[in-house]
């Protein structure tokens, strides 16, 4: 296994105020490539996360909190209080990263905007996930996953028109915004190395889920229409005698007469109503019913042959478990252990692969003595701050 001075991101500090999922997942990145990350938490509750899951037999180590908190330290200080502040701008002297995902202002507020970061380390790079902005009409409203679908017109785009309104059960929004967050970091930091300076970086969960239509938006803003890739007539799930499939009939010069082969139907292409396109668009229903009825002859596996055979783009559909069981997802390599048990690793290749866990999820603090111990703090001044519940030390050290 590569050492962390072979990571690439080796060398570089991350003071971590971020929760929950836009944040975490994007400092979770850099610290599986080699930077230190520094987790900044409150006594007691810490990351959000740590009680997203009530009663779970972990407490605040969750698996939750686990998936998103891999090589990570965290410090829990009360940053209500002088001394606290302290201790984030000593911290900041030797970092390269701030990043945060608090409402537009708090940071400011706080003592720690860009700012006045800037004037004790002029090379440093603040970073900030927001849920709309930092500035405009929706800048002060607080940012989740579930709004970012709703207002950024995700949520209302589906493949039939009559289905109901629903939120999507993935957090798409917090781990778009999150990736964007961690390309903005690294963008910065090349553009330091030309220049010798730090700078402001920030993404939203409203623009990274407007960016993730950019297909569909340049056709309404361009062209006025709506272009909705699941509606599309030959594209489609379809359930079968033990579960179900999904059908793309597209990139193919006749796809409906492939599909028809499959399915050992008569050519549907030759009836005018599913002659061309827009005739197949008018028709849609009567389309699809015809092949859901056939679909529903044959099992999955039968059909997936056959359609495979007309090199279809088709594929089942399973359930989480049976992705994580799959055979594809152990040739991967997309599990790996943990000594708090098994985690998804990276999504990234690299023929000089830098991935690597060099921690566990911390426990809620249980890094502060170590953190400021390297930020040249002596037993007595931490000492000082544990008795003043500046720092709290060592919560949950058990999990840690």
């Amino acid at each position: 296994m590569e050492t962390a001075s072979e990571q690439p991101l080796a060398g570089i500090k991350v003071i971590d105020f971020t929760q929950v999922m836009l944040g975490p997942c994007c400092t979770q990145v850099l610290g599986d490539y080699g930077a230190d990350i520094i987790k900044i938490e409150r006594p007691g509750f810490g990351d959000l996360s740590r009680t997203a899951i009530a009663d779970d037999p972990e407490g605040l180590n969750n698996p939750v909190f686990k998936s998103l908190n891999r090589n990570k330290r965290s410090i829990a200080l009360d940053l209500r209080k002088e001394p606290a502040k302290k201790v984030i701008y000593d911290l900041v002297r030797s970092a390269d990263i701030v990043v945060n995902n608090f409402r537009a202002g708090v940071m400011e507020r706080m003592g720690f905007g860009h700012e006045k970061l800037v004037e004790i380390n002029p090379r440093i790079i603040s970073a900030f996930g927001s849920g709309f902005g930092q500035i405009g009409p929706l800048s002060h409203k607080g940012g989740q996953d579930t709004l970012a679908q709703a207002l950024s017109g995700a949520m209302s785009r589906r493949a039939e028109v009559k289905s109901p309104l629903s939120i999507y059960p993935t957090a798409l929004a917090d781990y778009s915004a999150g990736m964007h967050l961690v390309q903005a970091i690294l963008l910065a930091l090349l553009q330091r190395d030309k220049t010798g300076r730090g700078q402001s970086v920030s993404v939203s969960l409203f623009e990274s889920m407007l960016a993730m239509q950019m297909q569909e938006a340049a056709m309404l803003l361009q062209r006025k229409q709506e272009l909705n890739w699941a509606a599309f007539p030959l594209t489609g799930t379809f359930e079968t005698l033990d579960g179900a499939l999904v059908l793309v009939g597209a990139f193919k010069q006749h796809p409906l007469r492939d599909i028809c082969r499959a399915l050992k139907l008569p050519d549907l292409s030759l009836d005018e109503r599913f002659s061309t396109f827009s005739a197949m668009v008018l028709n849609k229903a009567d389309l699809q019913a015809r092949l859901r009825a056939r679909f529903a002859t044959g099992t999955t596996s039968y059909w997936l042959a056959q359609l495979e055979e007309q090199d279809l783009l088709c594929a089942p559909v399973l359930s989480l478990k049976e992705a994580l069981d799959h055979d594809q997802t152990a040739a991967n390599n997309s599990i790996v252990e943990d000594t708090q048990g098994a985690l998804l690793g990276t999504p990234l290749s690299m023929s000089d692969d830098g991935f690597r866990i060099r921690h566990s999820p911390p426990g809620l603090g249980a890094d502060g003595r170590a953190i400021l111990e390297e930020a040249g703090y002596s037993d007595e001044k931490i000492a000082s701050l544990i008795a003043e519940g500046v720092l709290a030390y060592d919560q949950n050290r058990k999990a840690a």
